[in-house]
């Protein structure tokens, strides 16, 4: 079927090419049998696709249903789903059929899905895979023959990473995926949406269709649509219910639209963190970090260049050091390490600017750092190599904090500023042993 009837069929507004482009993958493969995962943001009208695929599938004449999983209780979902015997739960007082026996022959969409939980997305794995299921408290095996279509506004790849998807699933329900498009990303498409929202509120509400000036009309355009197509339909009715005048002002507009919507994916400055010290996130509490070691090694490294360049002043330094030596705590002095042939240098830890086994003398004219000359007379190339391994700090704080609190968790996690959740996930990840 072309695109156009489509949209003429099922009421579609827009001709954006990615709005296109998914109208005709729906078409495509709303004639065979394979999953199909939809995604894109709440709002974007997923379902609609859905009831697409079903009414031009050959199961047209069967049943069709929609399943919100994020909406069911992780204790009922299953039996929601595949049904139950009576008395397999407190409560179960009678056996009950599940979605899957009730639509066999139709299509069940299951909007959410990243919402479900681990256990049953085993289940629905069977039920794709075999077209088998069992009913919660029975060892009965069903057969049930019904085409599953899912939709997320997640990312379910990243999911699988976390673990909080199942890899198998995803690959099996994304057989066909189809990307429904944000409203910001087809602009062109949202003048014509809103004129058809006023007009059926206005038939709805027995007024006149309200319109908007040039500035206001631009202002909609540009708006950010977090809520997508549901946000621009809400925004439509209010104004036909709310408004004073049949045309719409720039500011009148902006007086029902939220304020920072356009802000919501701006970056934070620094300035605007805890003064607490406590970061929002582990990634925050790094960048801190490494700003800091970055800045003490640029004024390591002008150090050494002066002392390379300034005999003298080496020569002081080296003397003043010599008559404290007996006073210093070298059990606190930090590591150089790494002193190669280059006279390059890697600092283990920045901090003290002298190390257990580094020395520094001076004698006729040079300059010598653990064991490598450097004479006044020769002219001398320094360089600083920074390598900076995330997961290395990330790991190191951790097992600090964990230390410090005598491996108290909770207490643990609110000196790095993270979720107790993401520690916990953190030490597995690092094989941390509390």
């Amino acid at each position: 079927m072309e695109v156009q009837s489509i949209k003429n069929r099922f009421g579609i507004i827009g001709n954006s090419p990615a709005l296109n482009h998914a109208l005709h993958v729906a078409a495509q493969v709303a004639g065979t049998d394979l999953s199909v995962l939809i995604v894109g943001e709440s709002g974007v009208g997923k379902e609609a696709f859905s009831q697409i695929i079903h009414a031009l599938s050959a199961r047209k004449h069967n049943s069709f249903i929609a399943v919100n999983c994020g909406a069911i209780p992780e204790g009922t979902i299953d039996s929601e789903l595949f049904g139950h015997e009576k008395g397999a739960f407190t409560g179960a007082v009678d056996s009950r059929k599940g979605y899957f026996e009730t639509v066999s022959g139709g299509t069940i969409f299951l909007d959410e899905i990243g919402e479900m939980p681990i256990g049953t997305q085993a289940r629905l794995l069977r039920v794709l895979e075999t077209g088998e299921f069992i009913r919660v408290g029975s060892s009965k095996v069903q057969k049930t023959d019904v085409r599953v279509i899912a939709a997320t506004n997640r990312d379910l790849l990243d999911s699988t990473r976390t673990g909080k998807f199942r890899e198998d699933l995803y690959y099996r329900l994304s057989t066909v995926p189809i990307r429904v498009p944000a409203l910001r990303d087809r602009k062109e498409d949202i003048p014509f949406l809103f004129r058809k929202f006023v007009v059926d509120f206005a038939e709805k509400y027995k007024t006149t269709p309200i319109q908007l000036d040039d500035d206001a009309r631009q202002l909609l355009v540009n708006y950010g649509w977090r809520g997508n197509v549901r946000e621009l339909k809400n925004i439509a009715e209010q104004l036909s219910v709310l408004s004073q005048s049949n045309l719409i002002s720039v500011n009148e507009l902006a007086s029902f639209l939220k304020p920072d919507n356009n802000a919501r994916n701006l970056p934070i400055l620094s300035s605007t963190a805890n003064t607490q010290g406590e970061f929002a996130n582990e990634r925050e509490i790094l960048y801190k970090l490494f700003f800091d070691m970055k800045k003490d090694v640029m004024e390591l490294k002008k150090m050494v260049l002066d002392m390379v360049q300034n005999p003298a002043l080496a020569s002081n330094l080296a003397s003043m050091l010599a008559a404290d030596a007996h006073q210093a705590d070298f059990n606190s002095i930090n590591e150089y390490q790494n002193f190669g042939n280059n006279n390059s240098f890697l600092p283990s830890t920045i901090g003290n600017a002298v190390s257990n086994n580094s020395t520094l003398q001076s004698s006729n004219n040079s300059v010598i750092v653990s064991g490598v000359t450097v004479n006044n007379d020769v002219h001398a190339h320094v360089e600083v190599e920074e390598t900076l391994n995330i997961m290395d700090k990330e790991k190191e704080l951790i097992v600090k904090a964990l230390k410090k609190h005598k491996g108290k968790r909770k207490d643990a996690s609110l000196d790095l500023g993270i979720s107790e959740r993401t520690l916990y996930r953190k030490l597995k990840e690092y094989d941390i042993e509390e």
